[in-house]
């Protein structure tokens, strides 16, 4: 008996993503192509973006034949902008839509939008085990990436999250931070994994750990001055790890701030942390320790498709319960 299943693509700034999912939510194909970005530089135009995806996405969905086999997909997820808000656009999710598009008419199938945001967080809640626990009660959801460090007050609707930002940074990203300083040591774009590496090798030293600063106040954080005070960090003491640790240690401080204030303002809500940035086994340990808290495992914080896969599936089956 044929297999029912489900396609998502997220075109985001820096990954072509393209995941399949059963009815079941098992994961078939999780596929991620990074696009490059040249040795000391901090980011990627939007040109540059799209015409990585353009070329990535065939690429993609040859890689992901193998896994429909004889079975057959019933409908196809795509993010179209970063947020959940009118206003919200950015140019590299246009060829996730124009790949989703063409598949979908051509195979005369369903095509179901979501925002970037609404993907990483049912990702998050699949990965961390939570899954459709966290579509029955009001969170806190947490969007820590290179793109975004936000605060969200999250609250199911049907197949849909309704997400409302109630906090974050009010200049610099999470990533963006990370990446910035990572650069400026000599690291390569994206920095995170060898800032977590760095981080690991100097604690494990048995080195005294440099003093974290907590960059919150009430519900918003300031990431722009940890910038200067990190590079300020590296200049003195020229050590990477030393370093790192100075970054890592202040971002977990800012973050369980964060929480906690916003726990005070909303209730005692559970937590889901999503993004790139949230692959840190550091920061995950540090704010596993701040009451109900949900994390997934790097391939499903980072980007990728899955999450949007996943809300395709949902979509696809209240439209049938509803026919019903």
């Amino acid at each position: 008996m044929a297999a029912d299943l489900f396609l998502g693509f997220d075109a985001s700034n820096y990954t072509s993503s393209l995941a399949l999912v059963d009815a079941k939510g098992t994961i078939r194909f999780n596929g991620k192509i990074p696009l490059p970005v040249k040795a000391g530089e901090r980011g990627l135009r939007q040109s540059d973006a799209v015409f990585q995806h353009v070329k990535n996405y065939p690429l993609l969905l040859e890689q992901v034949r193998p896994f429909i086999g004889q079975d057959r997909i019933l409908g196809v997820g795509v993010s179209e902008s970063p947020r959940n808000a009118p206003d919200s656009y950015m140019p590299c999710f246009l060829a996730g839509i124009e790949a989703a598009t063409a598949f979908a008419a051509g195979a005369g199938i369903h095509l179901f939008r979501f925002s970037h945001q609404e993907g990483h967080l049912m990702a998050a809640a699949h990965g961390s085990g939570a899954g459709e626990d966290l579509f029955l009660r009001p969170y806190l959801g947490f969007h820590v990436s290179g793109g975004t460090t936000e605060m969200l007050f999250c609250r199911p609707n049907g197949s849909r999250l309704d997400i409302r930002c109630i906090g974050g940074s009010s200049d610099l990203h999470a990533g963006q931070l990370i990446d910035r300083i990572g650069v400026r040591m000599g690291l390569s774009f994206p920095a995170g994994p060898a800032i977590e590496e760095a981080a690991r090798v100097f604690a494990e030293s048995g080195a005294e750990p440099p003093r974290g600063r907590d960059c919150a106040a009430g519900l918003v954080c300031h990431l722009s001055g940890l910038e200067n005070l990190a590079a300020a960090e590296w200049e003195k003491s020229g050590d990477r790890g030393r370093t790192a640790c100075f970054v890592l240690s202040s971002l977990a401080l800012t973050l369980r701030s964060l929480l906690r204030n916003g726990r005070a303002a909303y209730g005692n809500l559970p937590a889901l942390f999503s993004g790139g940035v949230m692959s840190n086994r550091y920061l995950q340990s540090e704010l596993g320790q701040c009451g109900e808290t949900r994390f997934a495992p790097p391939a499903l914080s980072a980007d990728n498709a899955v999450g949007i896969a996943l809300l395709a599936a949902r979509s696809y089956r209240t439209k049938a319960e509803a026919k019903e």
